[in-house]
């Protein structure tokens, strides 16, 4: 996929409440498998979780539901989400190390 392609966007999101050592980075690589999105996701210090993807843009508000809903055992409080310029630079999502 192309990031010409003019349904092609970019999410950053940052999940807020409890959501780390909730497997919150393994719910948020299971769902962009399953849509073939592309990027990251990380742990911040803050303790929140930061999600850049890449793919379709409504593809990606399905990613956006998905954070607002988490895994069993998270607490999602609010997720701030911004849509920027695809840049293409991804070849899959994979977890990062914290931020």
């Amino acid at each position: 996929m192309s990031a010409n392609n003019k349904d092609f966007s970019r999410l950053h999101a940052v999940v807020m409440g409890h959501v780390q050592g909730v497997g919150f980075r393994f719910f948020v690589i299971e769902k962009a498998d399953l849509l073939d999105v592309t990027g990251w996701v990380r742990n911040t210090t803050f303790g929140d979780v930061e999600v850049l993807a890449e793919g379709p843009r409504d593809t990606l508000e399905d990613l956006l539901y998905y954070l607002h809903k988490g895994p069993h055992g998270a607490v999602v409080t609010q997720v701030k989400s911004d849509w920027e310029i695809p840049t293409g630079e991804f070849s899959r999502f994979e977890v990062r190390q914290t931020a």
